[in-house]
């Protein structure tokens, strides 16, 4: 489908409107008339882009202001910033490459943070009994905080019986999270309280519910200064610093938007009959189908949602994303055609 404007809670596709239930814009952001207001007064203060390094002579003052405001925001000692998220991860993954012994996955990790060297956390729904040997190792865990396919934050309280002897670094993906859950929508970062985790990392790219291009590294301050000595991070130019400077600007606005989600998910709970086809938890803005015929019917009633092969799974994602933008008109048709899949 080619479209030729931004799809927002409607969308144009050969000259015929459908509503929109697709993408990634949880809070609304890009078709938010306040926040982009801001975002142009920045761009006309920071220019379109910055092709530096972040560690040459001149720094620019957006970037102090908006890691500090993540840093707080996600309630890390430090956060950096990179050009997207998939850096981040990819940064993040290969720099803990040269300290650690072993890698470890829970299923289905994004490929931001994926090894292929890694071995399966789980086996049959226990800890590897690799990870259970007598060996002193340093090891690093990846997950996303929302696995694919799911509703839900990652439940780790399997790492508690990891042995302590295992060095546990962990890196958690909070794309699908940050802006959403925790506290403000602050993500699941600072609720991670395992006592053998020696170190906690977060990556996540900000154009999911934030909307904007790029990405952020949360962790304690040590590892953060490492990062940016890094020679990947070093040689790559930064985050458009017109960006980050939004993201000081715009909390109050991060609140606002997840209110009215929240209204709408709550809504939409209201009528929709429970079904085993669809994954659907009213905190949580994206809902699964679990049938093959479910995107063409729902095109047949013009509404387009997410549809394509995950890399990262053998099925075809079938996704419904619910925005703060959506109105109480889309949900009833949305949840009319949903309640027919009985």
């Amino acid at each position: 489908m080619k479209v030729h404007q931004f799809p927002g809670r409607v969308i144009e596709i050969n000259q015929e409107t459908f509503l929109y239930f697709g993408g990634t814009a949880y809070l609304g952001f890009p078709t938010l008339p306040e926040f982009q207001e801001i975002i142009f007064k920045n761009i006309q203060r920071w220019g379109t882009a910055y092709g530096s390094s972040r560690n040459a002579n001149i720094q620019l003052s957006a970037y102090e202001l908006g890691e500090t405001f993540l840093a707080n925001f996600i309630q890390s000692e430090a956060a950096l910033t990179a050009s997207s998220g998939m850096l981040a991860g990819k940064i993040t993954i290969d720099f803990l490459s040269k300290s650690t012994d072993v890698f470890y996955h829970f299923p289905n990790v994004h490929p931001a943070i994926e090894r292929k060297d890694s071995i399966p956390l789980l086996t049959e729904n226990k800890l590897n009994p690799r990870i259970l040997d007598h060996k002193k190792e340093k090891i690093t865990i990846v997950t996303d905080a929302v696995p694919s396919f799911q509703t839900q934050a990652i439940d780790l309280k399997i790492l508690d019986s990891i042995p302590s002897h295992k060095e546990i670094t962990l890196v958690i993906d909070e794309s699908h999270s940050i802006g959403i859950l925790g506290k403000n929508g602050s993500g699941i970062y600072s609720s991670i309280t395992n006592p053998n985790i020696k170190r906690k990392i977060l990556v996540a790219s900000l154009g999911k519910a934030l909307g904007l291009t790029g990405g952020v590294i949360a962790s304690d301050s040590n590892f953060i200064q490492e990062i940016k000595n890094y020679d990947t991070f070093v040689a790559a130019a930064g985050m458009n610093p017109a960006y980050v400077q939004t993201l000081a600007e715009t909390g109050h606005l991060v609140q606002q938007q997840l209110q009215k989600l929240q209204d709408n998910l709550n809504y939409l709970a209201q009528d929709l009959q429970p079904n085993p086809k669809i994954n659907f938890t009213t905190n949580y803005p994206s809902i699964y189908l679990d049938w093959d015929k479910s995107y063409d019917i729902l095109l047949q009633n013009k509404i387009v949602i997410t549809h394509f092969d995950y890399p990262s799974d053998q099925k075809t994602l079938n996704r419904i994303v619910i925005s703060a933008n959506h109105q109480k008109e889309d949900l009833d048709q949305l949840v009319q055609i949903l309640n027919s899949f009985l």
